[in-house]
């Protein structure tokens, strides 16, 4: 199954959805910021990318105008999960390649799997 990175601050939420994943029978690393998230894809490189933009300190923007600068990672999907729905934010996100920006509170926990597994 596929390595997966998640980048989400609200550690029950990150949590909850890495135990679903790995449930699945994906290998998930679960980190807690951006900063986190750039030192890991500098070590691996995962299948999929699922990412929060509201983070401490570096906002998931940030993460990945630096993570698609790593050859390696910018052919991986990612999937931005959050609550910040902001016009101009979604697109700087999408310009940067993101494959889908979904609206955490417009998903349950099922319907967001279905939504990873379209990208998996």
């Amino acid at each position: 199954m596929a390595k997966i990175l998640i980048v989400e601050d609200e550690k029950l939420l990150g949590e909850m959805y890495k135990d679903k994943l790995e449930a699945l029978g994906h290998e998930v690393v679960l980190v807690l910021s951006s900063e986190d998230a750039l030192d890991y894809v500098n070590k691996e490189t995962p299948d999929f990318i699922l990412l929060d933009i509201i983070l401490p300190k570096a906002s998931g923007i940030d993460f990945l105008r630096a993570a698609m600068r790593i050859k390696s990672i910018a052919k991986v999907p990612v999937v931005v999960f959050s609550n910040y729905d902001d016009p101009a934010t979604k697109k700087e996100a999408l310009k940067l390649g993101v494959k889908a920006y979904l609206i955490k509170s417009q998903y349950t926990p099922q319907g967001m799997l279905e939504e990873v597994e379209k990208f998996l």
